[in-house]
This record gives C-alpha cells, sequence and structure tokens, in this order.
C-alpha cells in the first residue's frame, strides 16, 4: 500500500503552485480589470476555490502522464513512484481519477452569477491533457503538437478560467492575456524535454530536441522567450489590456529583458541542454511563469 508521501510524489507538488497561482491572478486581474470590481468575499471565494482546482487538475495531470510514461520514466526519472514500484498502476490509476473528478467538481463550483464558463473551460483543458498522454492521440509523441497541448490548458485557458470565476470570459482582454501566457508555453515547455532525450526517443516521442536537435530546438524555441511579452507593450498600448499602464510596460520590458537573458543561457552552449539533468533555462522558465503571473496581478491591483 502506497503512503501519502508516495501519492505526493506522483503529484510532484513543486508544480502545483505555478497553476495555481495563475488561476488566482486570472481572478485578480478580472478584477482590476475595466470596469474595476469591489473586493469581496463573493470575488475571492470562487478565485480561492479555482486555485485548489488548478492544483488538483495538474496533479491528476501529472499522474495520467507517469502512468503512459512508464517506459520513458524507466531511463529519465527511475526514482518516481511507479517506476521505483513504490506505487502500482491500479494505485496511480484510482489517484487520477479522483483527480480528475474532483477537478470538474469544483470548477462547476466557481459559477459567479450563475455562469459556469469555468467548467466548460477546464472541460476542454481536461480534454487536451488526455489527448497529450493518452493512445492513440498522444500528441506527446507528435513534435510541436505536444507543446500545443501544453500551451493551450496550461497557458491559454488556466487564464481565462481565472478570469471566470470573477467576469464573463467573453470579450478580446481575457484571450489576449491568455494568449501572451499560452505563447510563452508553446515554446518555453520544451526546455524540460533537452535532459529526457534518451528515454524519449526510446519511449517514440518525437519532441523537437529529438526531431532537430538540441542546437536547432534551441533556436527554434527562442522567439517564445521574447515576442510574447511585447504583446504586453502592444496590448497596453492599443487599449486592449486595461490595468495601469505604466506597470503593464514596465512588465512587458523586464519580461523582455528576461527573456532575452534566457535566450542568452541557452543558446551560448546549446550542447549542454541535452546533457545537463536539468539545465537552468527548465529553472528559469519557472520562474518566468511567476513573475508573469504576478506582475499581471499586480498591474492590475495597484
Amino acid at each position: 500500500m502506497a503512503d501519502w508521501r508516495t501519492y505526493s510524489d506522483l503529484a510532484r507538488p513543486f508544480t502545483l503552485v505555478a497553476p495555481a497561482l495563475g488561476f488566482f491572478s486570472g481572478a485578480v486581474t478580472a478584477i482590476g480589470a475595466a470596469p474595476g470590481e469591489a473586493w469581496s468575499l463573493a470575488l475571492l471565494v470562487p478565485a480561492f476555490t479555482g486555485a485548489v482546482m488548478a492544483a488538483v487538475f495538474n496533479a491528476g495531470s501529472n499522474a495520467l502522464n507517469q502512468i503512459y510514461d512508464l517506459e520513458i520514466d524507466r531511463v529519465n526519472k527511475p526514482k518516481r513512484p511507479l517506476t521505483s514500484g513504490r506505487m502500482t498502476i491500479r494505485q496511480a490509476w484510482w489517484f487520477t481519477g479522483i483527480a480528475y473528478n474532483l477537478t470538474l467538481l469544483l470548477a462547476w463550483l466557481v459559477a459567479p452569477g450563475g455562469r459556469q464558463e469555468c467548467f466548460w473551460i477546464v472541460a476542454v483543458a481536461v480534454v487536451a491533457t488526455i489527448i497529450y498522454s493518452v493512445p492513440p492521440l498522444r500528441t506527446k509523441q507528435r513534435g510541436m503538437w505536444a507543446n500545443v497541448t501544453i500551451a493551450i490548458p496550461r497557458g491559454v485557458l488556466l487564464k481565462v478560467a481565472g478570469w471566470s470565476a470573477v467576469k464573463s470570459a467573453v470579450g478580446l482582454e481575457p484571450w489576449f492575456i491568455g494568449g501572451i501566457f499560452g505563447l510563452f508555453l508553446l515554446g518555453a515547455s520544451t526546455t524540460k524535454d533537452f535532459a529526457d532525450m534518451a528515454g524519449d526517443a526510446r519511449g517514440g516521442c518525437r519532441t523537437l530536441p529529438i526531431i532537430h536537435g538540441a542546437k536547432k530546438a534551441a533556436w527554434l524555441i527562442s522567439p517564445a522567450f521574447v515576442l510574447p511579452f511585447l504583446m504586453i507593450n502592444l496590448g497596453t498600448w492599443l487599449g486592449i489590456l486595461t490595468g495601469q499602464v505604466v506597470l503593464l510596460h514596465a512588465l512587458g520590458a523586464g519580461m523582455t529583458l528576461y527573456g532575452a537573458y534566457v535566450c542568452y543561457l541557452m543558446l551560448r552552449r546549446p550542447e549542454e541542454l541535452a546533457t545537463d539533468e536539468n539545465h537552468v533555462s527548465w529553472a528559469h522558465m519557472y520562474r518566468m511563469m511567476f513573475a508573469l503571473q504576478i506582475g499581471f496581478a499586480l498591474a492590475y491591483v495597484l
């Protein structure tokens, strides 16, 4: 019988903070977006409920991915619960099923004004994570399609779902913000693939580093570390983004410079991407997500 520590390892708790923060940041952004909303418990309850939902969803998605990545993880991640034998496939399936069902239940409860937009957005995201991991589609094996099915649920839809916890998601602004996050993850999500090339090749996963090699893949994903953040300045200038103008421009400029620095780290010695167990660019990708989430929230609150 697997203990709670083993289930915690399956959920990969360090990956759960980013989606929870992303949802909550989306809700806070919606509160400050024109026309602004007055802060109240009625707004914060669905925002916190949705943040918990996002964390649970990511835990279920992590577990599902490990079930179908078993042979790959025997090479890349031999200490994980399934590959180390600390947990059975049946136990992992029970965890996944409970997590996904709880995700949909919590999403249903996020219904300000009776609107169920959050539920349907999350339902689409659930399908995307299944498509990513589960055959026969299993886009994880299909090059750029893997990036697309990461960027849509974890980037675009996460932000829009957070927005829907406060206001209707019908409109350009929430989708424009979601697009910024989605375009960033469209390239940045590849940073996790460089160190996993040996196992991914064994499991038939044609990730960008396997298809193009580490050097070319690094060049291909580099624009995703710069161009999405220039959209912040463009959206502010066009009036699409309705947060504090100075802070939004500062966020766009700061994230662009940060992204350019990460590009430098990747491109100066791209061969190290495939030899380092966790290249520094992977850690910076997470830090950039945190900075962007917090930056948007502050730009709409202050």
